[in-house]
């Protein structure tokens, strides 16, 4: 139970029920440290029946080595790579270093990583749940970011350490963690 966070919850809920729906969506939670944004993901987690959940976290010391957070996003499902077709296998593969180590097409990269969502997905909706955002290296955010915003059903979820605040978004909505019960 979260106390005093009744209109994240409900926002939280409502982006559940969008993406069992069929409707894509993104939830930032912002705010500073120690204020319950893992708390209010991990409701999320919970809140999610239903729903496939793939879940990362980025790691701070792991934030300057390209595709370290999407391998640890993915890794629960890197068996499901051979589905893809071959060349973006390939990338997938270099990108994650589990294949050749030849230099790897970000855009490639991208494409095969919409294409496993959507594989992992199948049917029904999906959920990409990250915490601590902030210490994505940039390769694997911007795969995840660009391609996934087009993904169709699902969402992706992060909590980012940042200025907090509610300012709905057209393209993300924020949800500010605030101190307090």
């Amino acid at each position: 139970m979260l106390f005093g966070r009744a209109a994240e919850q409900a926002q939280v809920d409502r982006l559940l029920t969008d993406a069992r729906s069929g409707r894509s969506g993104v939830l930032v939670v912002r705010g500073q440290p120690g204020i319950g944004k893992s708390a209010l993901l991990s409701h999320l987690a919970e809140r999610a029946a239903g729903v496939r959940v793939l879940h990362g976290v980025g790691i701070e010391s792991e934030a300057e080595l390209p595709y370290a957070a999407l391998h640890l996003l993915l890794r629960s499902e890197l068996d499901r790579i051979d589905a893809l077709p071959e060349p973006q296998a390939a990338a997938l593969r270099g990108a994650l270093g589990m294949g050749a180590t030849a230099p790897v097409s970000r855009f490639l990269v991208g494409l095969a990583l919409l294409s496993l969502l959507a594989e992992i997905a199948g049917d029904g909706p999906l959920l990409c749940l990250v915490d601590d955002a902030q210490w994505f290296d940039r390769a694997s955010a911007d795969a995840l970011v660009l391609r996934g915003a087009a993904a169709g059903r699902g969402g992706r979820r992060a909590g980012v350490r940042g200025p907090g605040g509610v300012r709905p978004a057209r393209a993300a909505r924020v949800v500010a963690g605030r101190r307090g019960p």
